[in-house]
C-alpha cells in the first residue's frame, strides 16, 4: 500500500464522517489568519500616524484594534484546536475499535504466533502517530497556510521586492524538512519495535513475579528492564533529536533572511522608495510568518511518522482469518452429540504433523478419555472440535454434520470448554460466570456453583458473588479459580463438554466432589476428557490412547490393560506416582 492509498483509505474510513467539524475548524482558522495578518498591518498606521505624524485621534483606536485582533486570534485558535481535538479523539477511537475487532476475531493460531506487546504498541503508540498526523496535520495545514497567505499579502502590500526575497526561505525550509521526514519515518518504525518489545517484557514481568521472587532473579530482571527501557529511551531520543534538527536550520535561515532584508531595506530607505512604517509592518509580518513557515515545513515530519505508523496498523486491521463465520451455512442440529473424526490430520508447522489420519468415534452421551504422553496430540484433538484450529486433511462430524459446513457460532454455542489454563477477567465472580450465559437467572448461577463445589468459598467472601477477583483471578487460589471455570462451563449447559485437565489444580477432597458433580452433569451429554489421574479415566466409557498423533488403542480400562502396552505403562506410572 503506497502513501496515496493510505491517505485515501484514512480519509474514506476514518476522516470523511467528520468533514463538517473539520470545515467548522477551517472557518475559525480563517479568523486566525485574518487577525494575525491584521496585527502586522496595524503596525503601519501605528508608526506612521502615532509616532511620525503624532496624530492623537488614533492614539486609542489603533491599540484597541490590536487588542481586538489578538483576542480574535486567541479565541479562534482555541475553537479551531478544540474541534480538531474532538475529531482526533474520535478518529483514535474508531481506529482502535477496528483494530480491537480484528484482534478479537483473529484465528487462534495467528494470535498464538504473535506477542500481545506488539498489538498493545500498535493500539497505543502507532495510533497516536496516525491521529496526530490527521488532527494536528490538518489543523496546521489549514491554519498555517491561511495565516501565511494573509501575512504574505501584507508583506507584498508593503513592498513586493522585499517579499520576493523573503519567499526564498519557504522552499529552502521545505527541502530541509523533506530530508528530516525520511529520517523520522525510519526512527519511528524503530521506536514502535522497541515499544512492542518493552510492552511484551513488562507483560511477562507482571505474569511471572512469583517466579522472579522464588528464584531470586530481581537483580537479573532489573538489568533486563534497564536494557529494554534504555533501548526504547534511546530510540525516543533519536526521534526528538531528529525533530529538533529543524530548529537550527530554521533559525539559521531566518537569521540570514532578516539580515539580508535589513541590509536591503536600509538601501531602499536611503533611496526613498521605502518608508520606515512600511518596513516595520513588513518586518512584523515576516516575523509572524516564521511560525507558520516552520510549522508547514515540519509538517512533513509528522506526515512521514503517521504514514509509517499506518503501514503497521492497517495490516493488523486487514489480517484475513482462515476460520470465519459463514452466514449461508445452516445452524448445527444436535440430537445425540455423536462426534466422529475421519482421517483427520493437523500440523502447526509445515511438514511437522501433530495428528496423522486420526479416526475416532465418540458416541452421543458418552464420556471419552484421551490419554497419552505430553505432546501426543490430545489437546489438539479437543481444540479442533470448536474450530480453534482447522484440520489439514479429513473431516469432523457431529451427528453426521460436518463442523465445516455449519455456522461457526451455532457450533461453539453447543460446546463448553474447561482448560488447565484458567481464563478469568479482572471483574466480579458474578460477571465471570455470566460470561457463559448472560441471561442466566441467579438461581441457575448458584446451582452451577454448587455443582462445581464453588459455593463453599464464594459464600465466605465478604462480597460473595460481587467480589472482584483480580487479573486472571489473582486473589483466588488455583483450586478456587478452577472451580469457577468449571461452574462457568456448567452454567452454559451445552450438549458437548471438553475438559482439558480440568481438575489439575484441585486437592484430592475437592477433586472427588467435583468429579461426582461433573459425572452428574455429563449424563446424556458427550464429554471428552484429557486427564492423567486414574480416578477420571476409570469412569470413562471409552479410553483413547494417543501416541505420536495417532490412535494407538481404544477401549475400556480393563481391556486396555490387557491389549495396550502404552496404556499399561501409563497405568503403572500413575500407580507409582499415587503411592
Amino acid at each position: 500500500m503506497n502513501n496515496k492509498e493510505i491517505f485515501i483509505r484514512l480519509y474514506q474510513e476514518y476522516v470523511k464522517k467528520y468533514v463538517n467539524k473539520i470545515l467548522f475548524s477551517l472557518f475559525f482558522s480563517l479568523f486566525v489568519a485574518g487577525s494575525t495578518a491584521s496585527i502586522a498591518w496595524l503596525l503601519d498606521p501605528a508608526i506612521k500616524k502615532i509616532f511620525i505624524e503624532r496624530d492623537q485621534t488614533l492614539l486609542y483606536l489603533i491599540p484597541l484594534a490590536i487588542i481586538i485582533a489578538f483576542i480574535t486570534k486567541g479565541s479562534s485558535l482555541y475553537l479551531a484546536r478544540k474541534i480538531m481535538i474532538i475529531v482526533s479523539t474520535e478518529v483514535t477511537k474508531d481506529i482502535q475499535v477496528d483494530m480491537a475487532k480484528s484482534i478479537i476475531h483473529y484465528d487462534t493460531q495467528y494470535l498464538e504466533s504473535k506477542h500481545s506487546g506488539k498489538f498493545v504498541s500498535n493500539l497505543t503508540y502507532d495510533i497516536s502517530l496516525i491521529t496526530n498526523m490527521v488532527s494536528t496535520g490538518i489543523l496546521n495545514l489549514m491554519k498555517d497556510s491561511f495565516t501565511l497567505i494573509g501575512l504574505l499579502t501584507v508583506m507584498f502590500y508593503q513592498n513586493w521586492k522585499l517579499s520576493l526575497m523573503a519567499i526564498l526561505m519557504i522552499p529552502l525550509a521545505t527541502i530541509a524538512s523533506k530530508s528530516l521526514g525520511k529520517r523520522m519515518s525510519k526512527v519511528t518504525t524503530q521506536a514502535q519495535e522497541k515499544s512492542g518489545i518493552l510492552l511484551s517484557y513488562l507483560s511477562e514481568l507482571f505474569k511471572n513475579y512469583k517466579l522472579i521472587k522464588i528464584y531470586q532473579k530481581e537483580k537479573f530482571e532489573l538489568e533486563r528492564a534497564d536494557k529494554f527501557i534504555n533501548s526504547f529511551k534511546n530510540t525516543v531520543q533519536k526521534i526528538q533529536i531528529v525533530f529538533t534538527r529543524s530548529t537550527p536550520i530554521m533559525e539559521t535561515l531566518t537569521g540570514i533572511m532578516i539580515a539580508a532584508l535589513i541590509y536591503y531595506s536600509a538601501i531602499l530607505v536611503r533611496q526613498g522608495t521605502l518608508e520606515i512604517n512600511n518596513f516595520f509592518s513588513f518586518l512584523a509580518a515576516m516575523m509572524l510568518a516564521y511560525q507558520p513557515v516552520r510549522s508547514l515545513a515540519t509538517l512533513n515530519i509528522s506526515l512521514q511518522s503517521g504514514l509509517s505508523a499506518a503501514k503497521r496498523v492497517l495490516p493488523v486491521i486487514d489480517q484475513k482469518n482462515k476460520i470465519n463465520e459463514n452466514l449461508n451455512f445452516p445452524e448445527i442440529k444436535i440430537k445425540n452429540a455423536e462426534i466422529n473424526f475421519k482421517d483427520v490430520s493437523f500440523n502447526y508447522l509445515e511438514n511437522d504433523n501433530v495428528l496423522n489420519s486420526i479416526n475416532l468415534k465418540i458416541k452421543g452421551g458418552e464420556v471419552a478419555a484421551l490419554v497419552g504422553h505430553s505432546g501426543a496430540g490430545k489437546s489438539t484433538i479437543i481444540n479442533l472440535i470448536p474450530r480453534f484450529y482447522d484440520t489439514k486433511n479429513g473431516d469432523i462430524l457431529i451427528d453426521n454434520q460436518s463442523i465445516y459446513k455449519v455456522s461457526l457460532s451455532s457450533l461453539r454455542s453447543k460446546i463448553s470448554f474447561v482448560s488447565q489454563d484458567i481464563y478469568l477477567f479482572d471483574d466480579t465472580i458474578k460477571s465471570n460466570l455470566y460470561y457463559a450465559k448472560s441471561d442466566a437467572s441467579k438461581s441457575e448461577l448458584i446451582e452451577a456453583c454448587k455443582f462445581a463445589n464453588a459455593d463453599e468459598f464464594i459464600d465466605k467472601l465478604p462480597l460473595k458473588y460481587d467480589t472482584i477477583i483480580g487479573e486472571n483471578g489473582l486473589r483466588l487460589s488455583g483450586g478456587q479459580k478452577q472451580r469457577l471455570s468449571i461452574a462457568r462451563a456448567i452454567l452454559k449447559n451445552s450438549p458437548i463438554i471438553l475438559l482439558d485437565e480440568a481438575t489439575s489444580s484441585l486437592d484430592a477432597d475437592t477433586e472427588f466432589k467435583i468429579q461426582n458433580a461433573i459425572m452428574n452433569l455429563v449424563k446424556n451429554r458427550t464429554t471428552i476428557i484429557i486427564a492423567h489421574r486414574l480416578s477420571t479415566i476409570f469412569k470413562a466409557d471409552t479410553i483413547f490412547v494417543i501416541e505420536n498423533g495417532e490412535v494407538a488403542a481404544q477401549g475400556q480400562h480393563k481391556d486396555l490393560l490387557e491389549k495396550s502396552k502404552i496404556y499399561q505403562n501409563f497405568y503403572n506410572k500413575q500407580l507409582d506416582n499415587s503411592n
